[in-house]
């Protein structure tokens, strides 16, 4: 009889909650030195971490110039090119502010980049709302492994990574907590069945 060894290992935190604060407070003043004032700046989460990220930039943002950044969301679900091979999800509403994004520089905010997929779909949506003189991209993880030439420009925390390993970004306002998280692919699977499994859950 062969015994199987479990190699995965548990996640191990690499952001904190006072790291996510810094991170953002920084990317905040990146965005301001970089759009000159951020006055033709709006921000556009992408569902659904992207959003509450990029409600605190909003925050910070306005704490730093004193103005109110326009602010909405993005849903990419139907621009996505792995729709059959996932589960499907509700569609989440896209938002765009009152002033739309016609000339001006829309900021994508998103949690972690990866392989671009998710950004290339974002562009893809974008695309149909309007036509922005620039976008940029502000994430707080670049984990690397990129499928697309695709690049952030603004960036919290580069996280090397191998293909076995999975991130997992936590934000207060979904997960009860700030914090980012490293661990095995395997184990965070094996995690996510047992709590499905779990009766009266």
């Amino acid at each position: 009889m062969t015994t199987r060894i479990d190699t995965a290992r548990p996640p191990h935190q690499v952001l904190d909650a006072t790291d996510v604060a810094r991170v953002i407070t920084r990317i905040a003043h990146e965005i301001v030195e970089r759009a000159k004032g951020a006055e033709d700046v709006v921000l556009l989460g992408i569902h659904t971490r992207g959003v509450h990220l990029a409600r605190r930039l909003h925050a910070k943002l306005a704490q730093i110039t004193g103005r109110d950044i326009p602010l909405g969301t993005l849903d990419i679900t139907m621009y996505r090119d792995d729709l059959q091979l996932k589960p499907a999800r509700a569609a989440e509403h896209t938002e765009i502010p009152p002033g739309g994004i016609e000339g001006k520089l829309v900021v994508l905010v998103d949690d972690v980049l990866f392989s671009g997929r998710t950004i290339r779909a974002a562009l893809d949506a974008l695309s149909d709302i309007g036509r922005p003189r620039a976008v940029q991209l502000a994430v707080l993880v670049d984990r690397g492994h990129r499928e697309l030439p695709i690049r952030a420009d603004y960036v919290g925390k580069n996280l090397p990574t191998s293909l076995r390993e999975a991130v997992q970004v936590q934000l207060s306002d979904v997960d009860g907590r700030d914090a980012v998280l490293v661990g095995d692919r395997d184990y965070a699977a094996r995690s996510s069945q047992a709590l499905a499994s779990r009766p009266g859950e």
